[in-house]
């Protein structure tokens, strides 16, 4: 069964369930009301007879008989009957060949001043008052003027008038109920379907987000569950959007980088096989052979340092790598590595300048730290021709902060967004083999700086130059997550 007509059986079986009951109960009510006011109007009735019987005789009223014949004239004329009954429960008038004698549980309850109500002396366990029409009726004590007892009266009303009153309002009822009936069915109609649109609606978006739509947006308010369901889908929708974006791109530098890493690898790979050729046939002269074995290990280098950075980053990102934290001179490492790739600077007519108290003391693993700078300065120098390289380092409260700052090609703030990503380059044109060519050297820097506990922050403007901000903190006072 369709959610449409769940839902509309279900909101019709609620509002027939309610209608149901307070039907039952309206009857039952109005039932009860008729018998009351019945019950009511004929003790009325007893009350006012006994009254004209004391006036008529008071010392035994009504025994005369040509005042009950005048009664029961009066009554007829109401569609009522009545009967007396001496204290020997018997029938005294009407004198009628069918006689009634009242039970003995009757009499007791009037005795103790109780009237005795039948709803309907032909299904009541009491006496049938009449063979051929049901009454309902009451029996109240007959009394003199002294407020004895002397007998009692029946007095009744045919069933057939009191229930015409009961018809009469179960017919308006009915038809009250039939009424609420249509309008409940056309209510279930309209709710199940304002229901199962929007549930459509989000199902329809949910088949174009499987079919890599994710330019969907539901419209949501402030009104119920589904509304609150529609807010978290476009959230949702808007996650799998940027993860779709971010995925494509992640795609596009693994392509790039696969294609890159191709030719770094065909470009040595050719030139070794060439030179082995050339040795194998004596193809190369006795004195250019040193010159070739050299070129030989330089290209070998390149390849293991390729595969290398590769190994490093998935170690680190897989957090397989133990760091070995010490406390150590920074001064010391940095002032070596400035030494270190002066040489590499000054190809590219850049000048590395240091700026680093000697005393300034850092918590960390020193080989891991030295590859955090190694990285940045190369990173540096590869990027800034004719410029300078600034490396500060200084102590902050909790630890320490080094920067490495260039005047080079900089960036662009989309460029910024994804420079720690795997196999990212800001600049493809520019990237020159031996330094970040795999474009996995920052990546790895962040993964070592966040197993630190430490932070990276990066400022940079396009044709003005970039600068990276790392801090590490003291023991005991790491913040960061150690995870990529």
């Amino acid at each position: 069964m369709k959610l449409f007509y769940q839902q509309m059986l279900g909101f019709f079986l609620i509002i027939a369930l309610s209608i149901g009951i307070i039907g039952y109960s309206a009857v039952h009510s109005s039932s009860n009301q008729a018998y009351e006011q019945t019950y009511s109007r004929l003790e009325g009735y007893a009350k006012s007879l006994g009254e004209l019987a004391q006036e008529d005789s008071p010392v035994s009223p009504s025994l005369d008989e040509n005042f009950l014949n005048k009664m029961q004239t009066v009554m007829q004329g109401e569609d009522m009957s009545i009967k007396f009954f001496d204290l020997a429960r018997n029938q005294l008038y009407p004198r009628t060949v069918l006689r009634v004698q009242l039970p003995e549980w009757i009499t007791k309850k009037v005795s103790q001043g109780k009237i005795v109500k039948i709803k309907n002396d032909h299904t009541n366990k009491g006496p049938a008052f009449s063979n051929r029409d049901a009454y309902t009726s009451i029996i109240y004590p007959w009394r003199d003027s002294k407020n004895k007892i002397i007998g009692y009266i029946w007095i009744g009303a045919r069933v057939k008038n009191v229930e015409y009153m009961i018809d009469q309002e179960k017919r308006k009822l009915i038809t009250a109920l039939g009424v609420t009936m249509l309008i409940a069915i056309f209510l279930s109609f309209l709710l199940s379907f304002y229901m199962t649109k929007r549930i459509q609606r989000l199902s329809s978006a949910t088949k174009k987000i499987a079919d890599g739509d994710f330019d969907v947006t539901l419209q949501a308010g402030q009104v119920d569950e589904i509304d609150d369901l529609a807010r978290n889908f476009n959230a949702m929708v808007k996650a799998l959007r940027r993860s779709n974006d971010e995925i494509a791109a992640q795609e596009k530098r693994r392509e790039e980088f696969m294609a890159d890493a191709s030719h770094e690898m065909r470009t040595p790979l050719t030139t070794i096989n060439g030179i082995l050729e050339g040795l194998q046939y004596n193809a190369i002269p006795k004195e250019a052979i040193p010159k070739s074995i050299e070129l030989m290990q330089g290209e070998t280098k390149r390849l293991i340092r390729l595969v290398n950075e590769n190994l490093d980053y998935e170690k680190i990102r897989s957090n397989k790598i133990t760091l070995l934290k010490t406390k150590f001179k920074a001064f010391e490492v940095l002032n070596n590595l400035v030494v270190q790739m002066s040489k590499k600077a000054q190809e590219k007519n850049d000048k590395l300048v240091l700026n680093c108290p000697q005393d300034l003391t850092i918590y960390a693993d020193k080989d891991r730290f030295t590859q955090i700078m190694v990285n940045l300065i190369q990173n540096a120098i590869q990027f800034t021709k004719d410029g300078v390289i600034k490396i500060t380092g200084k102590h902050v409260e909790h630890g320490a902060q080094f920067s490495v700052e260039d005047t080079g090609i900089g960036m662009s703030d989309d460029q910024k967004k994804f420079i720690f990503d795997r196999f990212y380059k800001a600049d493809v044109s520019r990237a020159k083999y031996g330094s970040g060519e795999s474009g996995l050297g920052l990546a790895i820097v962040l993964s070592l700086i966040r197993q630190h506990g430490g932070k990276i922050e990066v400022e940079s403007d396009l044709n003005k130059g970039s600068k990276f901000i790392v801090t590490l903190y003291d023991e005991g006072y790491e913040r960061f997550l150690k995870k990529e």
